[in-house]
């Protein structure tokens, strides 16, 4: 067997040594298995490279994996990472906080592993004013039909491609093609995008030379079997052969090469093949991750708790609350400074003393009186980071009178990111006073009254200004009561959760004074020290070490404003070196800003600092950020041991820290931690994998006086082994006590009790979990990993988002980054969570460097963690919300992903590698034979699904004893009955005789004005005159085919009637749109060649328009037939009405395109007319005395049967309301139903919808006007689809108002074989009693996922997964339906879904051609079951459905058998061995976000494309991508290939209001859809 391609990249050297037998065999299965596809070419590698290893001499320091291709050596020969190389740290601008050599170059090694992959960019709309045309890039036009055929486009969105691209000659299509397939990338080649707005055409999409030629025929990845190569696919409605390149995947225009790109990349599935097992349909469980058996696991001891040193007693030394010891200072050593403030340009502005504290207490008094009145304890702390001092003396004035300072932040405006959770914040804590200064005040946003305005989510407060003219000299006498350190709270910390909601941690008196007790003692604070603090004075080690723990002590505390680090970076160092501080608390953030700053500064010194804290310690990244400063600033009296990064929590406040180098503690350690062992939580230093190490430094020693442990994330919280990493838990008297006001979370955070193994508590005592993931290494010091608001469990494998953010930095320095902001994050799709990496991009980065750069990123992430990235995004500079001081708001970032308003300008999908849950493909089983099926059904007691109407002979001779309307009709004939006529034009002529001036139609305009009329004689005079211009003018014979091309009105059903009185066919057509001449012209012209008309009837103005210059440019003008007008007729009579030999001849011709777009006519004969109108004038009570409104297109199918025939038949007067003038007055037709006091109407789909969108705000005018609604009993919607539930549920709603019943609205069904299978007749008021009407239609709820393997499970309302359906109208009399199996023919038991078979006296006799398909449909309208009653004669609708017998009861007593019909057999779409509708993927895709107007599904090779109308701003089209992708997974278990977002009105819609999807497919392979944005999921 010739071993595949990638087997060259590892060829054996020359010399190798013979390889032993064992070893060759196990190749050569691995060769097989990758020929297969049962292992990825990454595997396949690896595993490769592990069986050579001790054949293959190894090249120095390289894993034996990666020795694969030349490449390799190149990144053998780089520096390793013990040597520094200054030069490029020098010239390097990126983050610094994740800079790391050793990871830097693990990523390089990583890419270079990868060969390129080429991806298909995506298309983006550069702009609708500079948009080159579409024909710039799309090859030469091979299709031999028309662009569109039938469906009506919503105006003007559509263009076709016609004329080529000016100043380039077409090359034939023929090269065409084969330059597609051999990648070339000039600017004709498919990657040269007219949409996309990378510049020049050279995209990281276009082909490698004969890339094409390898891909496999089968896509296994998308569990598609194609077989066959070069199989030739022929679109349903356009006869476009197309030229297939070697994978068997046509190749004809720019977007099918780039789904073809798409292809390529999605060759070798990342998953293993899904192991094969039978499965019940209705637990489609979801593909469980079996946990590997390779996967390292903890072999270590139980750990034990860890217990830091005691804490020294000081006997009278230490105060008995912090306010104590303000007061002690205060009194004693009031000059004594205790904080300085800093302004913008460095200078110091105030400070204060400890005195100056002690006195300016005395705020508290005034405002005492306001509590009186507000009853609440808590106060909010509103103060700007530049003003520690009004801070600390409003927090300490606070404390002293005994009430709950609550911090916050400033809010700077209504929308601040979190700013609606801190507002819950401080509504669930009661806060209704907060304060804040005077300058702060006036910077808050106001509203028009001047009073602070109301932020969202926020309680009402009152602003009280806290600043120095307010106060009151306190007297001289005044000492107040100081209380010990008790258990009530002293302050609430805030704290935003990784879900986004901000909580409030509750911390006591006397667990603050423990914390500043073990804080002194851990850092050796003394007397009278100088602390530079550059932390938010508000919360966390700011506030502990710069405001609590320093009063303790008498310490100076110097605290730089944000402010002034923004604008000096150097501001904390140079302080340092100012007040020769001793001890610097600082993030890495700030010393990686100072390493960029320092170049210009000489004369600094850092030798007085014995501490520089490094708060964010447990950031395993911080460790970079220490080694550089220490690098630059040893020099300038920086040492080594002392930098003390420290570990901490808002709930367990300090966890530990490292001590001062004069403590005597052991050295630091740093730990080489391989990411795959710490992925399944296993520390292993020593790892084969050299590409993805984490180097982590150790956080010092336990607090004094604290019991930690390490416990498992997950469920039960057992200790952990000494190997293994877990959560660190502390019990100590300095911790945090509640999360305030929930009681079920501080349960499980706040009193955790830790068990061993055996499930003995480790304590009596509670513990605490910090949230810090960590372990204890050597010398009992602490490490930590990361933190639970970090980690994202993805397939049981935990990964920790600053490390992919170090991982994406590392790929191209700042290259694209806009300073480093990325943001990663997890969400939850499909029961897993998936990763997503958002970052700014910089301003100057261009779109294809851009898509490079995330190629990369996707690739480096894939290699360095072995996880796969779900969605990567780029947004604009500076507009990923940012955190209070800095930073990215994760959270806010998160939800706005989610909720679809991050607006990125670059997104890139990756479903198809990281989705690996799916549930499994459906197998088919070999099929139940139809007797099985039928002795089945016998024993489970089921009935066979059968149903039909009432019998016609027996309603006829109960119908002959009644008269008609005897007052209106001459005593000669009242007792002819129209049942006994045959024929429609026999009818007419004997209503001409007997009610001549009854009249039957009237036709309205937009104003609603009558604009035209007809009564019985006037319409058969009006036929009268086209049969003699027929037979007279036209020359024309009997069994002629007319075409009736008008718009809707009297002279389509004169004509209609004169073509029969002349014995000619009519074919109604509707006439072409003269503002859409090119796409709606060409389908006339179709239906008149293909109906094979002899002659067209028309009106003057449309003659005019078919023989135009306009109409020269979309057809052949001169190959019309004869065109006769019929405006001004002779007044001749005809000499003799033609009476046809047969009843079985045809009447006429129904053509229509259906929602696949095929274009078929049906026969429908003189009997099957007559037997139509009778059924329909039966099952709906129609007699000469009712009226009935119709708004429908007259054209084909039950529209034009209502509008041209029924009236004639059964004598009622029929209102016509054409749909086209809804456009121009939307309550046309209901105004008109009010006027009339119609009691039936009929409608389509289109129609509501117009309706419910038009005057759905309108009804209290429309009441004004008189509109009333409750004379109509029946409201039918006119459908050959399934019924939309909750559109007409809208519709009811909103017109319940004008009177319409509830019950009024339901909906029919008709196909093309038989257009009128259900109708639900009048049901209320006096018919309901007089026992004609049936029940109301019923809804049932089915499991959508049974819905897919075509099973029907009902469920109850509101269950998971349930879809409403909704019954379509009651079976017609004379109509029989059966259910059955679409394969077997054999028929189906009692609510199984199968296919609708009809038998009636009306169906259709068959299809007069269908354009394009005419050998597939031979069957439809002559078929029998194959077991049970093989006699009866059936049609096929080609619709899914099903029928069950209903405990309601008919007219007649009989049990209802209701019939729901679930779809299109045609329209389906067969994925993962499962059949979906359509409309169910689109139902899910319109709910994902408020601007998706509309949707349409279909599939390419195998890939689900959505289509989706964008109803807002294009800067939102990239936020659906994602959403879309989301719901579709979560809800179909479907992974969306493309994602295409267009202008609203794109998707094509034919006149019944049902989507033309496979016209939007070819319209979108024809790059003629002119998207906003195109996204290739990969």
């Amino acid at each position: 067997m010739e071993p595949p391609p990638a087997a060259a990249a590892v060829a054996l050297p020359a010399a190798a040594v013979t390889l032993p037998a064992e070893v060759r065999e196990r190749l050569a299965e691995l060769e097989l298995e990758l020929s297969e596809g049962d292992i990825t070419q990454k595997g396949y590698e690896k595993k490769r490279g592990k069986l050579l290893a001790p054949y293959i001499p190894q090249i120095q320091g390289v894993d034996p994996s990666l020795q694969r291709d030349h490449r390799i050596q190149v990144s053998a020969q780089a520096p390793l990472p013990g040597n520094k190389n200054p030069k490029s740290r020098a010239t390097n601008a990126r983050d610094e906080r994740f800079r790391s050599d050793l990871h830097t170059e693990a990523v390089q090694a990583a890419l270079a592993k990868y060969k390129e992959r080429k991806m298909p960019m995506p298309s983006k709309r550069r702009s609708v004013l500079v948009q080159s045309s579409v024909e710039a890039c799309t090859p030469p036009d091979t299709s031999s039909a028309s662009e569109d055929e039938g469906s009506l486009r919503r105006q003007g969105r559509l263009t076709t491609a016609t004329a080529p691209f000016p100043g380039l000659a077409h090359p034939g299509a023929e090269h065409w093609f084969n330059r597609v397939i051999q990648g070339s990338s000039s600017t004709t080649s498919s990657s040269a995008s007219s949409t996309s707005s990378h510049p020049g055409g050279r995209g990281a999409n276009s082909n490698t030379t004969g890339n094409t030629s390898t891909i496999p025929a089968n896509n296994t990845a998308l569990t598609a079997n194609n077989t066959t190569n070069n199989t030739a696919v022929t679109s349903n409605n356009t006869s476009v052969t197309a030229n297939h390149s070697s994978g068997g995947v046509p190749v004809n225009s720019r977007v099918s090469s780039k789904i073809q790109q798409l292809l390529n990349t999605l060759k070798r599935p990342k998953r293993p093949p899904l192991r094969e097992f039978f499965l019940d349909d209705f637990e489609e469980l979801l593909d469980v991750q079996q946990p590997d058996p390779h996967q390292p696991k903890p072999e270590g001891q139980q750990m034990g708790p860890l217990e830091g040193e005691p804490l020294e007693g000081g006997g009278g030394h230490r105060p008995p609350s912090l306010l104590a010891a303000l007061q002690r200072w205060g009194t004693t050593q009031p000059k004594s400074p205790c904080l300085t403030a800093l302004d913008n340009s460095g200078k110091a502005v105030y400070t204060l003393t400890y005195g100056k504290t002690w006195t300016l207490l005395d705020p508290t008094g005034p405002y005492w009186t306001l509590l009186d009145h507000t009853n609440s304890p808590t106060v909010a702390l509103v103060f700007p980071n530049s003003d520690p001092v009004m801070f600390m003396v409003a927090f300490y004035g606070c404390l002293l009178a005994q009430l709950v300072p609550v911090p916050i932040e400033v809010p700077l405006t209504r929308k601040d990111a979190g700013s609606q959770q801190v507002g819950f914040l401080l509504g669930s804590c009661g806060v209704t006073l907060a304060l804040t200064t005077d300058a702060c005040q006036k910077g808050l946003p106001k509203s028009q009254t001047g009073e602070v305005a109301a932020f969202k989510g926020w309680p009402r407060l009152l602003w009280f200004v806290t600043d120095s003219k307010h106060v009151v000299k306190p007297p001289k006498d005044w000492y107040p009561p100081i209380q010990e350190a008790s258990n009530y709270i002293a302050y609430i910390e805030y704290k935003t959760s990784k879900e986004g909601s901000t909580m409030g941690i509750t911390v006591t008196h006397a667990a603050m004074l423990a914390h500043c007790q073990s804080l002194t003692q851990a850092c050796g604070y003394a007397e009278a020290e100088t602390i530079t603090n550059v932390l938010d004075f508000k919360r966390e080690a700011g506030l502990w070490h710069g405001v609590l723990t320093s009063v303790m002590n008498r310490m100076h505390v110097i605290s730089i404003p944000y402010s002034l680090m923004k604008v000096n970076p150097l501001s904390w160092i140079q302080k340092v070196h100012t007040y020769k501080a001793r001890v610097a608390v600082v993030k890495s953030r700030d010393m990686h800003w100072s390493l960029l700053a320092q170049r210009d500064q000489r004369d600094l010194s850092l030798s007085s600092l014995r501490m520089l804290i490094v708060a964010d310690g447990a950031n395993p990244w911080s460790i970079s950020s220490c080694d550089a400063f220490l690098n630059v600033f040893q020099a300038r009296g920086l040492r080594p041991e002392v930098i003390c990064p420290c570990a901490s929590s808002s709930e367990a406040m300090t966890v530990a820290i490292r001590r001062p180098p004069e403590s005597g503690v052991p050295p630091p350690g740093k730990a080489v931690l391989s990411m795959g062992g710490l992925s399944h939580s296993v520390i292993r230093v020593d790892t084969e994998e050299k590409l993805s190490v984490l180097t982590v430094q150790d956080v010092g020693q336990v607090m004094p006086a604290a019991l930690v442990c390490v416990v498992r994330v997950e469920g039960t919280p057992y200790l952990c082994h000494t190997d293994e990493v877990g959560e660190i838990c502390v019990s100590s008297a300095s911790t945090g006590t509640a999360y305030y006001g929930l009681p079920g979370r501080t349960k499980n955070v706040f009193e955790t009790i830790p068990v061993k193994l055996s499930g003995i508590p480790v304590s009596d005592r509670p513990f605490t979990r910090t949230s810090l993931l960590g372990f204890v290494g050597p010398d009992s010091l602490v490490f930590v990993v990361g933190k639970m608001d970090g980690l994202m469990v993805v397939s049981g494998r935990r990964h920790n988002a600053d490390d992919v953010v170090a991982t994406a930095l590392a790929v191209e320095p700042m290259k694209f980054v806009y300073r480093g902001r990325i943001a990663v994050f997890s969400v939850a799709v499909l029961h897993d969570e998936r990763i997503v990496v958002v970052a700014e991009q910089r301003p100057d980065a261009s779109e294809e460097d851009s898509f490079q750069w995330m190629s990369r990123v996707l690739q480096a992430i894939d290699s360095i963690h072995q996880v796969g990235v779900y969605c990567l995004a780029l947004v604009p500079a500076n507009t990923l919300p940012k955190a209070p001081l800095g930073g990215i708001h994760i959270s806010e970032t998160k939800q706005r992903f989610l909720e679809g308003c991050l607006h990125p300008c670059n997104v890139l999908m990756c479903p198809h590698t990281c989705v690996t849950n799916l549930p499994k493909p459906r197998q088919k089983q070999a099929e139940v034979g139809p007797a099985s099926m039928i002795v089945g059904n016998l024993v489970a007691g089921k009935r066979i699904a059968q149903a039909c109407g009432r019998d016609l002979s027996q309603l006829e001779d109960n119908d002959q004893a009644r008269k008609v309307d005897s007052s209106s009709i001459p005593p000669p004939q009242n007792q002819v009955r129209e049942s006994l006529f045959l024929y429609m034009q026999d009818v007419l002529q004997w209503r001409a005789q007997a009610t001549p001036d009854h009249p039957l139609f009237l036709v309205l305009n937009a104003k609603g004005a009558v604009v035209n009329s007809a009564s019985c004689l006037q319409l058969h005079k009006r036929a009268e005159r086209v049969a003699v211009a027929l037979t007279e003018k036209g020359r024309l014979n009997a069994g002629d085919h007319v075409a009736l091309v008008y718009p809707p009105g009297i002279d389509l059903i004169a004509t209609f009637y004169g073509c029969l009185y002349a014995g000619c066919v009519p074919v109604t057509v509707r006439p072409p749109h003269p503002q859409n001449l090119a796409t709606t012209l060409p389908t006339v012209k179709m239906i008149v060649e293909v109906s094979k008309s002899v002659c067209i009837l028309t009106t003057q103005a449309i003659m005019k328009l078919l023989k135009s210059k306009e109409a020269a440019a979309a057809v052949d003008v001169k190959s019309w037939p004869m065109v006769l007008d019929t405006d001004d007729l002779p007044r001749k009579r005809t000499p003799q009405l033609y009476k046809p030999p047969t009843p079985e001849m045809l009447a006429y011709l129904d053509f229509s395109v259906s929602t696949t777009g095929i274009l078929a006519g049906v026969k429908m004969s003189h009997a099957a007319t007559s037997a139509l109108c009778r059924s329909i004038k039966l099952q709906c009570e129609l007699y000469p005395s009712r009226q009935i409104a119709i708004c429908l297109d007259p054209y084909c199918g039950l529209g034009f049967a209502l509008w041209c025939l029924c009236s004639v038949y059964s004598g009622h007067q029929s209102i016509l309301v054409p749909p086209l003038e809804l456009e121009t007055n939307a309550s046309l037709w209901l105004s008109a139903v009010s006027q009339y006091k119609v009691r039936v109407t009929f409608c389509s789909y289109s129609v509501m919808e117009m309706c419910t969108k038009g005057l759905g705000s309108q009804t209290e005018a429309l009441r004004l006007r008189n509109v009333n609604l409750s004379c109509v009993r029946t409201c039918m919607v006119v459908a050959e689809e399934r019924p939309r539930i909750s559109l007409t549920q809208t519709f009811s709603k909103i017109f319940k108002d004008l009177g319409l019943s509830t019950r009024a609205v339901s909906t029919t069904f008709g196909c093309r074989v038989n257009v009128a299978v259900c109708l639900q007749p009048n049901r209320l008021g006096k018919l309901a009693e007089q026992g004609t009407a049936g029940p109301d239609p019923t809804t049932v709820y089915v499991d959508m996922r049974a819905l897919r393997h075509d099973r029907v499970r009902l469920v109850e309302r509101g269950s998971p997964h349930s879809l409403p359906l909704m019954e379509s109208g009651k079976i017609l009399p004379g109509v029989k339906v059966i259910v059955a199996n679409t394969e077997t023919k054999g028929p189906l038991g009692d609510s199984h879904l199968g296919e609708i078979w009809v038998s009636s006296p009306h169906n259709a006799t068959g299809y007069y051609t269908v354009y394009g398909e005419e050998a597939l449909h031979t069957d439809h309208f002559n078929t029998r079951l194959c077991f049970g009653d093989t006699v009866t004669n059936w049609a096929r609708t080609g619709y899914l459905g099903f029928l069950r017998r209903t405990e309601l009861t008919d007219a007649s007593g009989e049990r209802h058998d209701a019939l729901y019909v679930v779809g299109s057999l045609d329209e389906t779409l067969e994925l993962r061995g499962m059949r979906y509708h359509p409309i169910d993927i689109e139902t899910s895709v319109i709910r994902a976000h408020k601007s998706i107007a509309e949707c349409a599904v279909f599939t390419w090779t195998n890939l689900l494309v959505v289509v989706v109308e964008l109803e807002g701003s294009e800067q939102e089209a990239l936020d659906l991508v994602a959403l879309v992708t989301n719901v579709v997974l979560e809800e179909h278990y479907l992974i969306v290939g493309v994602v295409v977002v267009v202008d609203p009105g794109v998707i094509p819609i034919n006149s019944r209001g049902e989507k033309q999807r496979m016209h939007l497919r070819d319209g979108f392979l024809a790059d003629q859809l002119d998207p906003i944005y195109v996204a290739y999921n990969m």
